[in-house]
């Protein structure tokens, strides 16, 4: 989506590295896909905060499409964290290798992935449509 929204900035991509694994593989942390939906829409709404009003309404819509991305997953996958959504402890010497190797992350991290792009287009068509109060 980075590149969609010019931000085709090599440093965006590189900011999301540690949320591989929930937080570097402190997997207690939020899904690493969910942590970088958050980022990205603080990223698209930004504005200059010299225009307080039109800084209010950005990050009011941040907070609403944020909420609603979290609680839609969590209705969707029954949790937001790594660990429980993987049901692994990458503390665990080599599990995270083993995870890995098994081809298992197409079965779940990829699908998270997935959802959530598709939940931040869904928030642009309602934008359109003028339901996401920016």
């Amino acid at each position: 989506m980075w590149e969609t929204y010019d931000m085709g900035n090599e440093d965006f991509l590189w900011a999301g590295i540690p949320f591989n694994g929930g937080i570097s593989g402190q997997q207690l942390a939020p899904c690493g896909a969910v942590s970088a939906s958050a980022v990205f829409l603080g990223l698209r709404h930004r504005c200059s905060l010299a225009d307080k009003e039109q800084a209010k309404q950005a990050r009011n819509t941040i907070r609403l499409q944020a909420g609603k991305l979290v609680g839609d997953f969590t209705k969707q996958f029954g949790d937001i964290t790594c660990r429980s959504l993987l049901g692994l402890d990458f503390n665990i010497p080599g599990e995270y290798q083993r995870f890995r190797e098994s081809g298992r992350s197409k079965d779940t991290c990829e699908k998270y992935v997935l959802y959530v792009i598709e939940k931040l287009f869904t928030f642009e068509q309602e934008k359109g449509l003028g339901l996401t109060g920016q």
